[in-house]
């Protein structure tokens, strides 16, 4: 995968946008904004902010390889990406600053036993929202939106949507919500069905022919597109709605709370379109505001 060319095809895309502004508009070159830090922050009756305060730092769990949401660049180390972003605002608003910021790279099966153990704070990656998943932990958001699609083979014009994929091997991650869909669904056959570690790997069975559609959210597949084009293209048609929660501890109410007193400040004040805009906007793709779900 030539994922360093990413982030020259995604700022090449957003040149052709309109200009920042309006709901979630790519907005071409805009930085995401600086966070300021606050200062004597309370969250009474959280058990994992007394954690934090006692360590100094908080830890978030990400993702690593998925490139404009969450990922980690392998020369530097650095993270970036929306669900970066998001995490940072977060911790800032909570009183800590980048360089008290500690990520862990947790794939998508590991996440609700990386919530219950305590291994990470909170978790920003692509986490879909679901009753099956609040029986383990809790969720503040959604903070963003997306929509299950298929990544094909440029001149694949044999797969246009959901209801051609009999037949055909389809990719996603393992305990993924999009490959459970599929399942559920029977929208391939059960041997057709392949289930990798991470996203990535599926985009390489992808281009050695190995399967015929890589199925996961538009944003995500967006980001492989883009990267190479001249191979890989998104069919467009979005079949789920995949409210994206920050997952936390199941029992910490206080914390979910604060969380979302900040993503709604985040959404009414500007800074979710400046971070959209900064990252995902890139690709080419507006986004609708995500609308919180509180309880």
């Amino acid at each position: 995968m030539r994922v360093r060319t990413l982030a020259v095809a995604l700022l090449a895309g957003g040149l052709a946008l309109t200009a920042c502004g309006k709901e979630g508009t790519p907005g071409g070159s805009t930085p995401a904004p600086t966070q300021q830090v606050a200062t004597d922050v309370k969250v009474d009756g959280s058990e994992t902010f007394k954690k934090i305060q006692s360590r100094g730092k908080v830890v978030i769990g990400v993702k690593e390889d998925q490139p404009g949401l969450g990922y980690k660049d392998p020369t530097s180390g650095k993270y970036s990406g929306f669900d970066v972003e998001i995490a940072k605002l977060i911790a800032a608003k909570l009183g800590y600053g980048d360089d008290k910021i500690e990520y862990k790279a947790i794939a998508s099966a590991g996440r609700e036993q990386a919530l219950i153990n305590g291994d990470v704070d909170y978790y920003v990656g692509t986490y879909t929202i679901n009753d099956k998943r609040k029986q383990q932990v809790g969720f503040a958001g959604p903070y963003f939106t997306a929509g299950q699609d298929l990544l094909v083979k440029k001149a694949d014009n044999s797969i246009t949507g959901p209801e051609t994929l009999k037949g055909k091997k389809v990719c996603s991650v393992t305990g993924s919500t999009p490959i459970q869909k599929v399942k559920n669904e029977g929208l391939t056959e059960a041997s057709n069905i392949v289930e990798l570690q991470n996203y990535s790997q599926c985009v390489q069975q992808l281009d050695q022919g190995a399967v015929d559609a890589v199925t996961t959210d538009d944003a995500i597949l967006k980001g492989y597109a883009a990267q190479e084009p001249e191979k890989f293209k998104v069919v467009g048609k979005p079949f789920s709605k995949e409210p994206y929660g920050v997952g936390l501890a199941k029992d910490d109410k206080a914390l979910r709370d604060k969380i979302n007193d900040i993503l709604e400040a985040a959404i009414s004040g500007g800074d979710w379109e400046k971070i959209y805009a900064a990252t995902l906007g890139k690709s080419g793709s507006p986004a609708t505001k995500p609308v919180l779900e509180r309880y």
